[in-house]
This record gives structure tokens, C-alpha cells and sequence, in this order.
């Protein structure tokens, strides 16, 4: 696995909070593929509260791409609706809880970067 996609789930573990899925309770199981292999993480979701684990079980939505993809958006470098809508991603259930979790994942690079001060005190984007 990859190790950006490793640290991301290990961080929701964890963190064990999300405040940004507080108002979200559900089970989302993500299906990453790579060549004949598949590895599936099942994320559950109490009111923001998150747990993480490789079970099986009842899910609410499940998400399959591939490893690749996947390593894509953790590092926000890849939109998840975007690919969705592309087909990149296959989604079984609502996919709300894809809308839902994608909040998780950083956002482009260039719209993280911290504003400048100019010499004249106004904030300017790096």
C-alpha cells in the first residue's frame, strides 16, 4: 500500500474525531485495487466520531478505485467527485457519504499555501 494512503488511515484512526462529519453517521468501505490485488478499509462514522478497520460487514456506501487514484486524493492532488464523475471511481450506495468523505482529504496544493504580507500590509497568495 501506499504510504500517503497508510498514514491516512492510521490518522482518522488515530484522531478518532472528525469535526468536519459531525452532523454524518454511516459505514463507507473503500475498495483500493492494484493489478489482481484488493485491499478494503471500512471507515464508520458516529456524529463526527471515526473508526477504522479492515472488516467486512453492512456499509452504507463502498467506494472502488484504484491504489493509485486513491494516493492521489489523500495528497490533494486529486478531486474524488471529479474522478467520480470522470468513472474513475465505481461508488454502490449513496453516494453522499462520498461528498461526506471527501472533506477528509487536503484540498489542491496551490489552495493551502499561506498569503504573503507586501510591504504595503495587504495579503497576497504565494
Amino acid at each position: 500500500m501506499a504510504e500517503a494512503t497508510a498514514e491516512f488511515f492510521e490518522r482518522l484512526e488515530r484522531e478518532g474525531h472528525e469535526p468536519v462529519l459531525e452532523k454524518a453517521t454511516g459505514r463507507i468501505r473503500i475498495d483500493l485495487v492494484n493489478g489482481n490485488t484488493t485491499e478494503s478499509w471500512l471507515v464508520a462514522v458516529d456524529r463526527g466520531d471515526v473508526s477504522v478497520s479492515h472488516e467486512n460487514g453492512e456499509t452504507d456506501c463502498a467506494l472502488r478505485t484504484s491504489e493509485k487514484l486513491f494516493e492521489e486524493m489523500v495528497r490533494g492532488q486529486e478531486n474524488a467527485m471529479a474522478a467520480f464523475l470522470r468513472g474513475a471511481i465505481e461508488i454502490e450506495g449513496d453516494p453522499e457519504f462520498l461528498v461526506l468523505f471527501q472533506r477528509l482529504f487536503p484540498g489542491p496544493p496551490h489552495a493551502r499555501r499561506r498569503p504573503q504580507k507586501t510591504p504595503t500590509g495587504e495579503r497576497r497568495a504565494r
